[in-house]
Parts: C-alpha cells; structure tokens; sequence
C-alpha cells in the first residue's frame, strides 16, 4: 500500500458514476472501481464502465458478478416488467430491490481490504427522489452501519460514504464532468440500452441526461437507436 489516499468508487457506467469518478482523481484520490453484472437487462453499461475506467486511469477496475435476476422485481432485472416511456410518480419500477444497499455493502468490504476510508457513489436525490435508497438520510445511514459492522470501524479510522453529485442538478454535473474531462460518449444511461449502447431516448434516465445536457447548454453525445 502507498501513502496515496484511496478510494472505493461505484461505477455503473452512467453519467453520474463517472463524473464520481473524475471528482475523486481530482481531488488526489487513487481511485478503485467497482461495477455489478447483477442481471440487468441494460449491460451495456458495463462496457461502458470499463471504457470509463480506462480513460480515467483508475488504479483497479473490479467487475463483481451478482444474481438480482434471481429475484426479479423490477423493469432493470424482470424482462416481463416494461420499462416506462415517461415520468413515473412514487417510486418507480425501475427500483431494484436493496441495490444499493448491496453494491455499497460490497465497496465497503473491498474498501477495507485496501485500507481505504472514502467510498464514493453517484446518488442524486434531486433528479430521483423516487428511489429510497438515494436519499441523504440512507447513505448517512449506511455510514452509521459501516462503521458498526467492521474492524476498519471499530479499530480503525473507520469509513466515509461520500455523495458528491447529491444535490446537484444534471445541468451542473455535466457541466462539472466536462470541466474535469469526462468523456460522455463512453457513457451508457438508457435503461434499455441495445448491445452497441445505443439509448432509447424514452426512458426516465435518458430523459433526465437529455434534459441536463440541454440545460448545461452543451451537446449530448448520446447514440441512439
């Protein structure tokens, strides 16, 4: 291990993890990434993360393999579950079930590993306030538990569950990411990407990066089928 303070990183391959990502290696962050084959129907994104990973010079880029499928539930792992085409109201079915709460249970357990404090995830409670598990009081909360539940915790400096991107606007990400470097076309956001990464352009997640792109006053590289 090096002096350099490290970092955990969740990356979807999206938007919002890579702009993470780039914030982290600016702030002097050696950065390692992690990304879940968890049954989604958009996998795209998973290339997409490791282009993202290779072009911002990650220290380590892990791709954990997980079952989600397995239990269905939602539109992003249930093949008879429709994605929707517009705004949903409450929390929406592209919801999968404890997500989170299992992708950050598993950065926290690699960040240990490493003896890294910081674990980074791209949350945005303003543009998906239907998702529980995106809210400033769960990664508070899940900081609490980090720090019960491990030796790092109890013996150590313990963790931090860093939520930069949390009250942002996706106008003021992007714009942030472009300032920063992030190269957009890499990305994948369409919750129903095909196999080349090209977007619906009618779900909420592409409606959401189309609209912040057009507010940020910058061109969207997002290919489209």
């Amino acid at each position: 291990m090096t002096d350099q303070k490290r970092a955990v990183i969740l990356l979807s391959g999206g938007l919002d993890s890579a702009t993470v990502v780039a914030m982290a290696r600016a702030e002097g962050y050696s950065c390692y990434t992690m990304s879940f084959d968890y049954g989604q129907r958009h996998r795209a994104e998973l290339e997409a993360a490791a282009r993202v990973a290779r072009d911002l010079g990650v220290v380590e880029h892990k791709v954990i393999g997980l079952n989600l499928d397995g239990m269905g539930g939602s539109a992003l792992t249930d093949s008879s579950i429709d994605v929707p085409q517009g705004p949903s109201e409450g929390i929406p079915v592209t919801y999968v079930p404890a997500r989170n709460t299992v992708f950050l249970s598993l950065a926290l357990g690699w960040a240990e590993v490493l003896e890294a404090r910081d674990i980074f995830i791209g949350v945005n409670a303003l543009d998906y306030a239907g998702y529980p598990d995106c809210r400033p009081e769960y990664i508070e909360s899940f900081e609490r538990m980090a720090n019960l539940a491990t030796k790092a915790g109890v013996e150590g400096p313990g963790f931090r569950i860093l939520a930069p991107l949390q009250n942002r606007s996706k106008a003021d990400i992007v714009k942030a990411g472009v300032g920063l470097g992030v190269d957009y076309s890499l990305t994948v956001s369409c919750y129903q990407a095909d196999t080349d990464g090209r977007a619906c352009g009618k779900c909420d997640s592409c409606r959401l990066r189309a609209e912040g792109f057009q507010a940020a006053e910058i061109t969207d590289p997002t290919r489209y089928f």
